[in-house]
């Protein structure tokens, strides 16, 4: 048999063979993007997934850009800004160097990049195919810094696209990726939605390592974390950890490991640490660890692997073994707190008690206990109603009864559209830098107790509770879906178009408007110069928050700002004529501010009616305030310090202290 013929493959082959090798799956695509982001020098860093980043994987950043002059190359292998001799790898402080990652991504899908130069006067936009540019790049708005959107990922590779169908999977192994980089790079604001959604990941800019676990993992998490820091100058490293102690454990392993900032793996390095927590934590369980080495890039090996996820480096052992020590000193010296906890829920602290008192006798000592512990003090077990009568429980359950509620139907907006006004990314860069971590702990890790009347309710943190203003704390969570969702809204539609003309008549008839004929004019002069007013703004109102008023002066829709929540439509005369009087329209950012306040005023008044649509069910006031506001607000608010300022929360009361008080008595 005659040996086959060599050949060598056509370029296009072996571009595409290299890009599986370097783009395995949209994660990996994604974690090469973030880098890239991070080398620009961004602060702030934003990506949208559809379908598990298959269909539709987008990261917007506000870095460098690039430069309109190397946009024809950008997409070729070996095309790249931080390396230019094979021995610059020895001193690489940047994550990408090998000019492989846009260029793989272009091969394997549609890839589009929007970016612009502080010395640009304007963006440009690209698109690129197998690497090459598909026409020249194209003039365009757009802030500085670099948007890549990468679309139908392996498109041209079915087995692989095939072998990744499941979106929520890859979503996860994504949304892995964006958190460990989020808790590396704490000083960069990260944020991660699905297509059409609200975003499910937010850090703040200037954040620190800690407070990004706990958003990210949680209180119960972070209040266990040991904090290891250290030098050694024998083997030129430093090494920073935070770790959980004893007190915490986990049947699924968190390990974060950064070698020079870079994201890998090291089977070796997690198997020691997991010999030492064996003797501290049950069988089959593990920690948290978020690791981060810094080596001398001099005697670190990072061109390893195409996905650049291991490295390897010289006194791996040594090094190691010194991790292993520092680590085992701190556990021991940590061991001495654990502590263990004893609950039950009410009324059942009797049966607790003789428990407790048939240990005692089967030991022969008195076992040890803080009486405190045996209070309830989970919310989840029994609500605030439990202890009202029947009429004031029945406000927690949803009517039997079920009839459409006839003022209203829901229109869903499909298309996603990126916000690029500096105005609006300016509000929220605001409404970021005042955050109050301490305050977002409390509502990201809130437990909801019960419900006191439509405007106030109890919540539990920890041992504390609070009594909160449910429309001071609703209003600004409103305030700030505005401008998060903005020109992204779906639309409720009212059945019968109302007159705005008619609207702001009935609200200038309320006792509580003040206005004086003299200097304002008369109500109908009032309601034609409001009518004018909103409906030459129309198609600003529509195109940005959703509000549709037809040419005629009829006011159609207004938006949708969280899912199974309906406003209290009796004050829409009063907003309406509110967005006329209360809006400074000459100003753009002036302009989005207040009406996003006057809008979120008038949508913090909870509709008190038994019947709101909303998928075939109905609810009361009760029920959203515990099933879809409080959860809103333990998900997305960003709270600043105005909250404690206007009485929107107060803490009522303190399980310890409440229990030293009932020592005394």
């Amino acid at each position: 048999m005659e040996p086959a013929c060599i050949r060598k493959l056509d370029e296009v082959v072996i571009n595409r063979i290299a890009a599986g090798e370097v783009i395995q799956r949209p994660s990996n695509a994604l974690k090469e993007l973030i880098e890239n982001s991070i080398d620009a020098k961004s602060t702030n860093i934003a990506i949208t997934i559809k379908s598990g980043g298959l269909k539709y994987l987008q990261i917007q950043d506000n870095g460098t850009g690039i430069r309109r002059e190397d946009l024809e190359i950008v997409c070729e292998r070996f095309t790249t800004s931080k390396l230019q001799t094979f021995e610059d790898l020895n001193t690489i402080a940047t994550y990408g160097f090998r000019g492989e990652a846009l260029s793989s991504i272009s091969h394997v899908a549609h890839l589009t990049i929007l970016t612009k130069t502080c010395n640009d006067k304007c963006a440009y936009r690209a698109q690129y195919i197998d690497g090459k540019l598909k026409e020249a790049p194209k003039p365009c708005a757009g802030n500085q810094g670099t948007q890549i959107t990468v679309e139908d990922l392996f498109y041209n590779i079915s087995t692989r696209r095939n072998a990744l169908k499941n979106a929520n999977d890859e979503y996860q192994k994504i949304f892995q990726v964006v958190s460990k980089y989020a808790i590396h790079n704490a000083n960069i604001g990260f944020s991660l939605k699905k297509f059409g959604e609200k975003t499910e990941l937010r850090t703040p800019i200037k954040s620190n390592h800690i407070d990004n676990i706990r958003i990210i993992h949680g209180n119960s998490i972070a209040k266990e974390l040991i904090e290891i820091k250290f030098s050694d100058t024998k083997y030129e490293f430093d090494f920073h950890a935070l770790i959980t102690n004893a007190n915490y454990s986990t049947k699924k392993p968190v390990f974060l490991l950064f070698i020079n900032h870079r994201l890998v793996d090291s089977p070796l390095l997690r198997k020691v640490i997991d010999r030492v927590y064996t003797a501290y934590l049950p069988k089959g369980t593990h920690p948290f660890l978020y690791f981060s080495l810094e080596i001398n890039p001099k005697i670190c090996d990072v061109n390893v692997h195409p996905t650049k996820h291991e490295v390897h480096f010289l006194h791996e052992e040594q090094i190691i073994d010194r991790i292993k020590e520092e680590i085992e000193k701190k556990l021991l010296g940590s061991n001495v707190s654990r502590t263990m906890y004893i609950q039950t829920k009410l009324p059942g602290v009797q049966d607790v008690l003789q428990d407790a008192g048939d240990a005692e006798t089967s030991t022969g000592d008195k076992a040890k206990r803080d009486d405190k512990n045996l209070v309830r003090t989970d919310a989840n077990q029994q609500k605030l109603e439990k202890f009202f009568g029947e009429s004031q429980s029945k406000l927690t359950t949803n009517p039997a009864k079920k009839r459409k509620f006839p003022i209203t139907q829901h229109i869903n907006k499909s298309d996603k559209v990126v916000v690029r006004l500096l105005s609006v990314l300016e509000l929220r860069k605001s409404i970021e830098t005042q955050c109050n971590a301490n305050l977002r702990d409390l509502f990201a890790q809130h437990k909801f107790v019960g419900c006191i009347n439509p405007t106030q309710a109890l919540i539990q943190f920890s041992t504390k509770l609070f009594l909160c203003n449910t429309k001071k704390l609703s209003e600004e969570l409103f305030y700030q879906f505005l401008l998060y969702d903005f020109q992204n809204f779906d639309q409720i539609v009212l059945e019968n178009p109302l007159p705005i003309y008619d609207l702001v008549i009935m609200a200038l008839e309320l006792t509580n408007i003040e206005y004086n004929p003299e200097e304002d004019g008369t109500k109908e002069e009032i309601a034609n110069t409001v009518q004018t007013i909103l409906t030459e703004k129309a198609e600003m109102l529509r195109t940005y928050f959703a509000v549709d008023i037809n040419p005629e002066g009829y006011l159609k829709a207004i938006p949708l700002l969280l899912h199974n929540y309906l406003p209290d439509l009796t004050n829409l005369p009063v907003y309406v004529l509110k967005m006329a009087t209360e809006v400074n329209y000459e100003d753009e950012k002036e302009c989005f501010d207040t009406f996003s306040r006057q809008t979120a005023q008038f949508y913090s008044t909870i509709s008190q009616t038994d019947e709101i649509l909303s998928t075939g069910e109905n609810f009361n006031w009760a029920w959203v305030v515990e099933h879809i506001v409080y959860p809103a607000l333990k998900k997305y608010i960003i709270p600043n310090e105005s909250i404690i300022i206007n009485g929107a929360i107060l803490q009522v009361a303190n399980l310890p202290d409440l229990y030293k008080v009932f020592e005394r008595c």
